[in-house]
Protein backbone atom coordinates (compact mmCIF):
# COMPACT_ATOMS: atom_id res chain seq x y z
CA UNK A 1 0.00 0.00 0.00
CA UNK A 2 2.87 2.46 0.88
CA UNK A 3 4.32 1.85 -2.79
CA UNK A 4 0.89 3.04 -4.38
CA UNK A 5 0.91 5.86 -2.59
CA UNK A 6 4.72 6.30 -3.35
CA UNK A 7 4.44 5.96 -6.72
CA UNK A 8 0.95 8.20 -6.52
CA UNK A 9 2.98 11.14 -5.72
CA UNK A 10 6.33 10.33 -7.78
CA UNK A 11 3.92 9.93 -11.03
CA UNK A 12 0.81 12.27 -10.58
CA UNK A 13 0.41 12.36 -14.80
CA UNK A 14 0.32 8.87 -14.99
CA UNK A 15 -1.88 8.40 -11.77
CA UNK A 16 -4.15 11.43 -13.21
CA UNK A 17 -4.45 9.42 -17.09
CA UNK A 18 -4.94 6.43 -14.77
CA UNK A 19 -7.58 7.96 -13.17
CA UNK A 20 -9.64 9.82 -16.02
CA UNK A 21 -9.69 5.99 -18.28
CA UNK A 22 -11.50 4.57 -15.65
CA UNK A 23 -14.15 7.11 -15.34
CA UNK A 24 -13.70 6.88 -18.89
CA UNK A 25 -14.97 3.35 -19.29
CA UNK A 26 -17.59 3.65 -16.70
CA UNK A 27 -19.54 6.28 -18.70
CA UNK A 28 -19.02 4.69 -22.14
CA UNK A 29 -20.26 1.59 -20.78
CA UNK A 30 -22.96 2.29 -19.62
CA UNK A 31 -23.80 4.58 -22.80
CA UNK A 32 -22.87 1.34 -24.61
CA UNK A 33 -25.39 -1.01 -23.08
CA UNK A 34 -28.46 1.58 -22.94
CA UNK A 35 -30.56 3.14 -20.40
CA UNK A 36 -31.65 0.59 -17.95
CA UNK A 37 -35.17 0.79 -16.44
CA UNK A 38 -35.58 -0.48 -12.73
CA UNK A 39 -38.07 -3.50 -12.20
CA UNK A 40 -40.35 -1.20 -9.69
CA UNK A 41 -39.98 1.79 -12.26
CA UNK A 42 -41.28 -0.82 -15.14
CA UNK A 43 -44.59 -0.03 -13.92
CA UNK A 44 -44.99 2.93 -14.54
CA UNK A 45 -43.41 3.22 -17.63
CA UNK A 46 -46.19 0.35 -18.74
CA UNK A 47 -48.88 2.84 -17.24
CA UNK A 48 -48.08 6.19 -18.09
CA UNK A 49 -46.60 5.64 -21.56
CA UNK A 50 -48.12 2.21 -22.97
CA UNK A 51 -44.53 0.58 -23.25
CA UNK A 52 -44.18 -2.56 -25.12
CA UNK A 53 -42.18 -4.96 -22.87
CA UNK A 54 -39.83 -7.70 -25.32
CA UNK A 55 -38.85 -10.63 -23.96
CA UNK A 56 -35.39 -11.75 -25.66
CA UNK A 57 -35.32 -14.99 -24.23
CA UNK A 58 -36.21 -18.42 -25.74
CA UNK A 59 -39.37 -19.93 -26.12
CA UNK A 60 -38.89 -21.86 -23.26
CA UNK A 61 -37.54 -19.88 -20.90
CA UNK A 62 -40.72 -17.59 -21.76
CA UNK A 63 -43.11 -20.30 -21.46
CA UNK A 64 -41.16 -21.03 -17.49
CA UNK A 65 -41.79 -17.68 -16.56
CA UNK A 66 -42.16 -14.13 -18.20
CA UNK A 67 -43.37 -10.52 -16.89
CA UNK A 68 -47.03 -10.13 -17.24
CA UNK A 69 -48.11 -8.44 -20.96
CA UNK A 70 -44.49 -8.92 -22.15
CA UNK A 71 -44.21 -10.54 -25.97
CA UNK A 72 -41.31 -13.05 -26.79
CA UNK A 73 -39.29 -12.45 -29.50
CA UNK A 74 -35.91 -14.72 -28.87
CA UNK A 75 -33.06 -12.37 -29.68
CA UNK A 76 -31.88 -15.11 -32.69
CA UNK A 77 -34.72 -13.92 -34.46
CA UNK A 78 -34.56 -10.19 -33.79
CA UNK A 79 -33.47 -8.83 -36.65
CA UNK A 80 -36.55 -9.90 -38.50
CA UNK A 81 -38.30 -7.46 -36.25
CA UNK A 82 -36.36 -4.59 -36.20
CA UNK A 83 -37.73 -2.36 -38.52
CA UNK A 84 -41.17 -2.99 -37.27
CA UNK A 85 -39.30 -1.88 -33.35
CA UNK A 86 -37.56 0.89 -35.05
CA UNK A 87 -41.11 2.09 -36.39
CA UNK A 88 -42.97 2.18 -32.89
CA UNK A 89 -44.19 5.01 -31.62
CA UNK A 90 -44.08 3.45 -28.20
CA UNK A 91 -41.43 3.26 -25.67
CA UNK A 92 -39.62 -0.16 -25.92
CA UNK A 93 -38.04 -2.14 -23.02
CA UNK A 94 -35.79 -5.01 -23.46
CA UNK A 95 -36.08 -7.72 -21.38
CA UNK A 96 -33.02 -10.71 -21.02
CA UNK A 97 -32.05 -13.01 -18.27
CA UNK A 98 -29.25 -10.62 -16.68
CA UNK A 99 -29.62 -7.46 -18.75
CA UNK A 100 -26.75 -7.65 -21.70
CA UNK A 101 -28.61 -9.38 -24.00
CA UNK A 102 -31.26 -6.39 -23.86
CA UNK A 103 -28.27 -3.99 -23.88
CA UNK A 104 -27.46 -5.54 -27.29
CA UNK A 105 -30.51 -5.50 -28.93
CA UNK A 106 -31.02 -2.09 -27.52
CA UNK A 107 -28.35 -0.86 -29.77
CA UNK A 108 -29.36 -2.99 -32.48
CA UNK A 109 -33.02 -1.70 -32.88
CA UNK A 110 -31.72 2.30 -32.72
CA UNK A 111 -35.07 2.96 -31.16
CA UNK A 112 -35.29 6.40 -29.53
CA UNK A 113 -36.95 5.67 -27.09
CA UNK A 114 -36.05 2.48 -25.58
CA UNK A 115 -34.74 1.01 -22.39
CA UNK A 116 -33.48 -2.42 -20.77
CA UNK A 117 -34.60 -4.29 -17.57
CA UNK A 118 -31.70 -3.48 -15.87
CA UNK A 119 -30.98 -7.01 -14.20
CA UNK A 120 -33.21 -8.61 -16.49
CA UNK A 121 -35.58 -11.31 -15.23
CA UNK A 122 -32.98 -12.54 -12.71
CA UNK A 123 -33.14 -9.30 -10.77
CA UNK A 124 -37.17 -9.23 -11.28
CA UNK A 125 -37.08 -12.80 -9.45
CA UNK A 126 -34.95 -11.35 -6.81
CA UNK A 127 -37.02 -9.04 -5.78
CA UNK A 128 -39.76 -11.14 -5.67
CA UNK A 129 -41.93 -9.69 -8.59
CA UNK A 130 -44.63 -12.09 -10.45
CA UNK A 131 -43.93 -14.05 -13.53
CA UNK A 132 -46.77 -15.46 -15.53
CA UNK A 133 -46.25 -18.90 -16.76
CA UNK A 134 -47.69 -19.79 -19.98
CA UNK A 135 -50.50 -22.45 -20.29
CA UNK A 136 -49.68 -25.63 -21.24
Amino acid sequence: MERWFEFMGNHPFLFGILAVLIVLFFVFEGRRSGRKISPQSLGILVKVKNAILIDLRDAKDFREGHISGSRNIPYSQLSSHIEELKGSDRPLVFICNLGQVAGSALQQVGHADSYRLDGGVSNWKAQGLPLVKAKK
